[in-house]
C-alpha cells in the first residue's frame, strides 16, 4: 500500500494505491474517487454499540467504507474541510488524534473512543480524541496546514485546543484554562492543553470553532 499526497496545503488530496487483497477502511464521505479494480464495503465497523460509541462519543461517521483491492488500483481520499493531510505507517505505536482529524486506516488499525484520557478533553470546545493503534497506514487531516512541533525531553508547550490534531499516546498533557478569568473570557482563548516533551505535536494552523465564531454572527437572521 502506498500514498501519495496531493495539492497542499490547502486542498489536499490522498491517492492510495493498493496492491491485491489489501483492504483499506474509510471515513464515510472521504472517498472522492476509486479505480475499477475496488470493491467497496459498507457497515457499521466492530458492530452497532461499538459503531455508536464511535459516532456520539468519538464524532465519527456511524458507517464506515471499507475498500478490497480484489486486483490492485487506487482510492483517492479527501477531508470535510479544506486544509493538509498527513499519513503514518504505525508499527505498533498509539497516536491520539482529534475525531474530526480521522480520515482512513488500515483494517489492522484499532480505533478506540473510550480510553482514559478522553474524558480530560470533554469540554474544551466540544473536543473529541480517538486514539488509533496498531500496524499500518493512518491517514488523518486538519483545517488549515499542519504544523509539527518537537517538544525536547524537560521542557512543555501550551496548544489551543482547537488547534490540536494529533500527539503520541505516551506524551503527558493537561487540559486547563489559559489564565485567570479575564484571559479565559475576554481573551478568546478558552482551555489550552499543555504538553510535556519528549514528543513530536501536530497542530492545524486554523481553528473550525474560531471560524464558527467568526461566520454565525455574520448569518442572515431569518426573525428579520
Amino acid at each position: 500500500m502506498q500514498t501519495e499526497i496531493l495539492y497542499q496545503p490547502a486542498y489536499s488530496l490522498c491517492r492510495v494505491t493498493m496492491n491485491p487483497g489489501e483492504s483499506l477502511r474509510a471515513e464515510s464521505g472521504a472517498m472522492v474517487s476509486m479505480s475499477g479494480g475496488l470493491r467497496i464495503e459498507t457497515k457499521a465497523t466492530g458492530g452497532i454499540m461499538k459503531s455508536l460509541g464511535r459516532s456520539i462519543l468519538g464524532g465519527e461517521s456511524f458507517f464506515q467504507n471499507t475498500f478490497h483491492a480484489e486486483s490492485g488500483g487506487e482510492v483517492t481520499l479527501a477531508p470535510e474541510l479544506p486544509g493538509d493531510i498527513l499519513t503514518f505507517d504505525l508499527a505498533g505505536q498509539e497516536l491520539v488524534v482529534q475525531s474530526g482529524s480521522y480520515v482512513a486506516s488500515h483494517t489492522d488499525i484499532q480505533i478506540e473512543t473510550k480510553w482514559g484520557g478522553a474524558k480530560t478533553f470533554f469540554g474544551g470546545e466540544g473536543l473529541f480524541m480517538l486514539k488509533c493503534a496498531g500496524a499500518g497506514l493512518l491517514v488523518i487531516s486538519s483545517y488549515g496546514a499542519i504544523h509539527r512541533v518537537s517538544v525536547p525531553a524537560g521542557q512543555s508547550y501550551v496548544v489551543d485546543t482547537g488547534h490540536i490534531v494529533a500527539f503520541p499516546a505516551g506524551m503527558g498533557y493537561q487540559v486547563r484554562k489559559v489564565g485567570g478569568l479575564k484571559s479565559t473570557v475576554f481573551g478568546g482563548e478558552g482551555l489550552v492543553c499543555e504538553f510535556q516533551g519528549p514528543g513530536d505535536l501536530y497542530l492545524q494552523t486554523r481553528s473550525p470553532q474560531a471560524f464558527l465564531s467568526w461566520l454565525i454572527p455574520q448569518l442572515p437572521n431569518r426573525s428579520n
